[in-house]
């Protein structure tokens, strides 16, 4: 047998991207005595990765063949659940009767937080969320008091509303920033800078303040809250259920019933959307529906109404911030202390790493100068708010790009001059919290790019005679950056792993950690595997993502799905390959081998060259001589680490980047908004799926579009959430569609060494709507001739638009006759 050389892998992402020789395997995954590949040009010539595949459950779930937790067959005798929820939102329970409960018809038995055998508290992070209500203690509208099983939906729901309870109502409920901030936080306050002295803001040639409240947003997800339980032999449970984060279900489940995790197996094919919502959120469901299987040795299944879905699960955090900002005349920010509050709710959820995203996100683009952020997570009576695309990062970005509105207006120049004066350069690349930006070539290229494709300088120039010659109608345009991190702000959550099995037939299955959700992520790690392997896609199936076949997982959040699960799967397949090739050069005598287009070649003049072996052919004979056809791969991000101490270090991997240009035309009279065009030039890096990849950046716009715009959630004074169905919360709808929407690619490899230079895709297009919000905030201006401020919050709705059009023409109306009166004195 010759020595056997050394295999780089081919990270290819398209035909017409080079093979990426840095982007080695894993250190997690080597092995001994690797085979180099026949030719990494050849490999390239047959790719997977870079091609617009269909989504893999695309013509299941056309023909209503794809199953959701709600479709599959209830097992006999199947229970099923409701909630007794409150009906205040701070108090105590006096008395709670479910007498009428149990009476009621199909009910079987009646649970309180007295029948959990284990932990009562399912707080993620920090404690605070009890499952059911401890001590009588009432912390939100609609929290769940007892637990109903009877032998119907429709049943259990009934009597649920039959419990008869007496309260001890407390005095104020707290709602709102100007309530909260009077009260101790929820969470302690973190800073990142010093605060920058009032001297810099009084010495500087221009000196602003301001603020904006932004609302939060309903996950309004497809399919509700549901759970499936069984128990099984061994007295633990089995359960299926629509969340995006399996293992933290797993240890939640076993910690209320006092078992051992092992004996908890949690199996999650799909779900219909999550958006964040069923990161921490689902597992309360979960272990209810765990807890009356425990209880009846019965199946248990639990589904949300809408109406108690939306009352029950917390929402997008909405947020009050604060700006100050020190610039030069020509609008170069100086300096800049910047403020924002998350309104948490009841308990501590997410909101500690939430709030911290929008502070790293705060500056969005842009170098700030000497700056300071502080961020504070307040206490309000309501559900607890959670994870929603974005993670926060959103609301911090509103307030950068708010005050560069506004700066533009002072300084009396177009935003975008504004923006572009003020992006991350080769002078000042260095965040507030000390990680550089690397790419800030990149991030002014996309953006000329885009003015240059969005004809914007033309546009801006027919948009403003437009607005001297229309008294009602009137237009606005705005192009916005995004720079948006990757990765998970806890470092211990960017691993992942994943399983292979490859069966005699040539055939594969693939487990990861990852979730799917409608985004995508099984095909791309379909096409990362086929890719890998060197095979067809069609030999690659993913199955359910299951906690008994891969173990401690993150949440399919942070945008990192792809990157953390296709990496492992990635790994995993290279070590099978590696085995492959090994025996085959030892199989054939060779020293060179690789797998191409499903077949075993080897270099001109060798045997495999002449006659290479079919993939099927070469897994029968691997089998026969016992080589392992399976593998676990593994996978950590490398180079992060923040240090919350001194709130300073990398927490990001990289950045990803993007900008869009919109224009609206809002009426003057009526408030009523529409989006005329929108262009957005967005950065994956390369492409996994490009197809995939533009339905994410488009859906992510729309979805974005409807919390700047639309999406009003509203609370009445006793804590009772009045927007709560589809007649009293709006969503985007195809009438809410831009009337133009173009979308492209920035065609350039991640220099980071992601799975095949890619870049995540989910979460960052998000922030592309706040182009709308700007657009909206530039027309309401032009009230002004742009001389006036807008007060202009989010969600810009038709009545927040009237609002702050209204205050223009009386500040209009103000000026004019304060200058008739000067003229008159003059005279």
């Amino acid at each position: 047998m010759r020595k056997l050389t050394s295999v780089t892998t081919n990270h290819t992402a398209s035909p017409s991207v080079k093979a990426d020789p840095s982007a080695k395997v894993s250190p997690t995954a080597t092995v001994s005595q690797p085979v180099k590949p026949v030719s990494q040009d050849t490999t390239a010539s047959h790719s997977v990765v870079g091609h617009s595949y269909k989504h893999e459950s695309a013509k299941k779930q056309v023909a209503g063949e794809a199953l959701f937790v709600d479709d599959y067959v209830i097992p006999r005798g199947c229970l099923h659940a409701a909630v007794v929820t409150s009906t205040i939102a701070k108090g105590k329970v006096k008395q709670l009767d479910l007498s009428a409960v149990s009476a009621a018809p199909g009910v079987v038995k009646v649970l309180t937080d007295e029948s959990i055998p284990g932990e009562k508290d399912i707080g993620t992070i920090l404690k605070g969320d009890p499952l059911l209500t401890i001590h009588n203690e009432v912390r939100y509208f609609g929290q769940p008091l007892a637990l109903v099983l009877a032998t119907s939906h429709e049943l259990a729901w009934r009597a649920a509303r039959l419990a008869q309870i007496e309260y001890e109502k407390s005095d104020t409920v707290t709602l709102t920033h100007a309530q909260a901030c009077q009260n101790p936080p929820l969470l302690p306050t973190h800073q990142m800078g010093q605060v920058v002295a009032q001297d810099v803001f009084n010495q500087a040639p221009v000196h602003l303040s301001g603020d904006i409240h932004v609302g939060g947003q309903e996950h309004f997800y497809l399919e509700g809250q549901v759970s499936l339980a069984e128990l099984t032999e061994d007295g633990g449970i089995f359960l299926r259920t629509s969340t995006q984060n399996p293992t933290e279900v797993q240890k939640l489940i076993a910690e209320v019933l006092a078992i051992d995790f092992n004996r908890v197996t949690i199996d999650m094919r799909r779900m219909g959307g999550g958006f964040g919502g069923k990161e921490s959120q689902a597992a309360q469901w979960a272990c209810l529906a765990a807890l009356g299987a425990h209880h009846t040795k019965r199946a248990v299944k639990i589904r949300l109404p809408r109406s108690i879905d939306m009352t029950a699960t917390g929402k997008r955090h909405p947020f009050y911030n604060r700006y100050q900002l020190a610039a030069d005349a020509e609008g170069r920010l100086i300096a800049a202390n910047m403020e924002v509050n998350g309104l948490c709710g009841h308990s501590a959820d997410l909101s500690d790493a939430i709030v911290d995203r929008a502070m790293f996100h705060a500056d969005n683009a842009y170098a700030l100068g000497k700056a300071c952020v502080i961020g504070h997570r307040l206490q309000t009576d309501m559900v607890s708010h959670t994870a929603f695309r974005g993670f926060g990062g959103p609301q911090g970005m509103m307030v950068v790009e708010k005050a560069l509105q506004a700066l533009a207006l002072r300084v009396g120049k177009d935003a975008l001059d504004v923006r572009y004066t003020n992006l991350y350069s080769a002078a000042q690349h260095t965040t507030p919290y000390g990680m550089d930006v690397e790419q800030h070539a990149e991030m002014r290229d996309i953006m000329q790019q885009l003015e240059s494709s969005s004809d914007y300088r033309k546009r801006r120039a027919a948009i403003t005679q437009w607005n001297q010659t229309h008294p009602v109608l009137k237009k606005g345009l705005a192009l916005t950056p995004v720079k948006f991190g990757i990765s998970f702000t806890a470092t211990h959550l960017n691993q992942a792993g994943a399983l292979i099995h490859v069966y005699t037939d040539g055939t594969l299955q693939v487990s990861h950690g990852g979730t799917e959700m409608g985004q995508g992520l099984h095909t791309k790690v379909q096409q990362i595997v086929a890719q890998t392997f060197g095979i067809e896609i069609d030999n690659v199936l993913v199955t359910s993502t299951r906690t008994d076949k891969v173990p401690n997982t993150s949440p399919t959040a942070a945008s990192s799905g792809a990157d953390l699960n296709g990496m492992a799967a990635h790994n995993a397949a290279m070590i099978i390959k590696q085995r492959l090739l090994e025996f085959a050069c030892q199989h054939f005598q060779v020293e060179h081998a690789d797998i191409i287009q499903g077949k075993l070649i080897g270099i001109e003049s060798s045997p495999l060259y002449e006659h290479p072996i079919a993939w099927a052919e070469l897994i029968q004979m691997a089998y026969l001589n016992r080589v392992s056809l399976s593998a676990t791969g593994f996978y950590q991000t490398p180079k992060i680490g923040y240090d919350r101490k001194t709130a300073s270090g990398r927490p990001f991997f990289y950045f990803a980047l993007g900008a869009a240009c919109s224009e609206v035309t809002i009426d003057t009279l009526t408030g009523e908004m529409r989006v005329d065009r929108v262009d957005i030039l967005h950065d994956v890096g390369n492409s996994l799926n490009p197809a995939i990849d533009r339905g994410q950046i488009e859906g992510a716009f729309i979805q974005g579009l409807g919390w700047l715009t639309t999406e009003e959630l509203v609370w009445g004074e006793d804590g009772r959430l009045l927007s709560n169905s589809p007649m009293n919360y709006k969503i985007p709808t195809i009438g809410d569609y831009p009337k133009q929407m173009h979308i492209d690619l920035y065609d350039k490899a991640n220099p980071e060494h992601s799975i095949y230079r890619s870049k995540a895709v989910g979460e960052p297009p998000f922030m592309h709507a706040i182009s709308v919000w700007c657009a909206v905030y530039d027309a309401v201006a032009s009230l002004s001739g742009y001389r006036c401020e807008p007060l202009l919050h989010a969600p810009a709705t038709g009545e927040a638009i009237l609002t702050a059009c209204e205050h223009q023409l009386q500040w209009l109306n103000e000026h004019n006759a304060a200058e008739d009166s000067a003229d008159v004195a003059n005279e």
